[in-house]
């Protein structure tokens, strides 16, 4: 069942990962471009889950909380985000 709870734990686990994250790349390389770009999309998500949650839309906040994060992961997992290899937060290849 979705409730005002789990969606919370979800929006504050994404938060935390958001603060863990480093872009590493050059700032002239197109990885660098790409990073930027999966960064805005986590953000914009990020921003909506927030904005719904707080409208008590909680179906909508978690739809965007897990696209944010989704992005999270594909950086994480395609090397645009250093992650300090931390597989809690993020779903790493190995």
């Amino acid at each position: 069942m979705l409730d005002e709870e789990r969606v919370r734990e979800y929006i504050s686990k994404t938060e935390e990962a958001l603060e863990k994250i480093e872009l590493v790349q050059p700032e002239r390389s197109h990885l660098k471009r790409l990073a930027d770009d999966f960064f805005k999309m986590v953000e914009a998500y990020h921003e909506d889950a927030v904005h719904f949650y707080e409208k008590g839309d909680l179906v909508n906040a978690f739809a965007c909380i897990n696209y944010a994060h989704g992005w999270l992961d594909a950086g994480a997992r395609l090397g645009l985000f250093d992650t300090g290899g931390d597989d809690k937060l993020f779903t790493l290849a190995e």
